[in-house]
């Protein structure tokens, strides 16, 4: 017998739980459908929420001859064999693990994305955005196939049970260790479900204590390239950067059993300079003193060490006028004129005149009237002290005492 979660895999949209905005009666997916529209997309989002079924009801619906290629084991020749019946007329391919997908068969696909023959639906677990060539990403819409929260799981549980040969009652609070043990999945949800009406018989009541006992462990998910492990780094971050101190080590016990030492290293390391900064500049390197430490040591010690920098991470003063000042001077040359570097600070132009640029060294408190900035942005400011900081004051009231010196200088 075929899976429960195979044989209750929906037949149509409103039978998909939790993706209204795909594919209820206004979603994107339906309306492109209504109208004739076909675009390619790709459909990204955790495991077992429901993108391959989407995509299968999208394709079975499309009107056009449909094709799966997994861009894990499939060959070139395979999708070469697909393409071909373009000559005849437009086709749609499901590429299941687009994010897998190799350049040469990126660049054989893309031809016929471009002209159209080729309607691409890709499915990833992954964010798309950091893990999809840019060539096939800016030819797909990018559609989110959301978590499913608990009012959804609930339902897909409670049709689950109807399809069961075993006619059974479930408490409420087994539904929630389902929803618990299954990590939000529903194809786990629904395998967990099957395995505990085997223990039961008509007129039993399916309790948390039975699915404890057929569940085992929590599903939780031990591959860091999933984006849930990085909903975990990124709680890991906002936690330290809110100083709350028992959340960040919640996060951290979180990661610590999935095992990955080198991802929660790099973001450590980047809460230091991110959102601990200048208001306490030793923090980057107790950090990074930390983190070798951590690694000579290896698990299962490595979580003291980890724990005791986070602790200190989390109570440490907050600055992010680093990362305000960089993102901010970047945007503004990306998104404006800002003019080309004065003469004073251009090489070129100095080896031609050395006259033109004065050494600040050579000057009383090593500071003199020349301006670095491109005359067109001379008076702008990209970075602001944070004064609260006792480093940043002093960085603040060093800052007014150069421009205090620079502007009797200019006079």
């Amino acid at each position: 017998m075929k899976p429960l979660a195979y044989r209750i895999r929906p037949q149509k949209f409103e039978d998909v739980f939790g993706q209204d905005h795909l594919v209820g009666k206004d979603g994107v997916l339906v309306s492109m459908l209504e109208k004739k529209k076909l675009l390619s997309f790709i459909l990204y989002g955790p495991p077992g929420t429901g993108k391959t079924t989407i995509a299968q009801l999208f394709a079975e619906q499309s009107g056009l001859d449909f094709y799966f290629f997994n861009a894990s084991t499939d060959s070139k020749a395979k999708l070469k064999s697909i393409i071909d019946t373009t000559s005849y007329h437009d086709i749609l391919i499901v590429i299941d693990e687009i994010h897998r997908m190799k350049t040469d068969i990126q660049d054989y696909l893309l031809p016929f994305m471009e002209n159209g023959n080729a309607t691409v639906i890709g499915l990833t677990t992954l964010n798309p955005y950091q893990s999809i060539n840019m060539a096939i990403r800016s030819r797909c819409h990018l559609y989110e196939v959301k978590s499913l929260d608990e009012e959804a799981l609930e339902k897909a549980i409670v049709n689950g049970i109807k399809a069961l040969d075993v006619d059974f009652r479930i408490e409420k609070s087994a539904l929630s260790a389902i929803i618990r043990y299954s990590n939000h999945e529903i194809r786990t949800a629904l395998n967990i479900l099957e395995s505990a009406s085997l223990v039961l018989n008509d007129g039993d009541l399916l309790t948390p204590q039975i699915i404890y006992r057929v569940a085992g462990k929590i599903n939780h998910d031990l591959d860091n390239h999933e984006d849930h492990f990085y909903d975990l780094l990124s709680a890991l971050q906002k936690s330290i950067r809110g100083s709350d101190v028992d959340a960040s080590i919640h996060y951290l016990a979180r990661l610590i059993t999935l095992g990955d030492l080198q991802s929660i290293i790099r973001r450590l390391l980047v809460i230091a300079y991110e959102d601990i900064g200048l208001a306490n500049p030793l923090m980057g390197g107790k950090v990074l003193n930390a983190c070798d430490s951590a690694i000579k040591v290896g698990f299962p010690e490595a979580r003291i060490i980890l724990s005791a920098i986070v602790i200190d991470m989390a109570i440490s003063p907050k600055s992010n006028t680093a990362v305000v000042a960089i993102d901010k001077a970047i945007s503004d040359y990306q998104e404006n004129d800002t003019g080309v570097v004065p003469d004073h600070a251009s090489n070129r132009k100095i080896k031609l005149n050395p006259d033109i640029y004065h050494y600040p060294h050579n000057d009383k408190d090593s500071v003199n009237n020349q301006s670095y900035l491109p005359d067109q942005i001379k008076d702008r400011t990209y970075y602001h002290p944070k004064e609260e900081s006792s480093y940043e004051k002093a960085l603040s009231d060093r800052l007014k005492m150069l421009d205090k010196i620079k502007n009797k200088k200019r006079k």
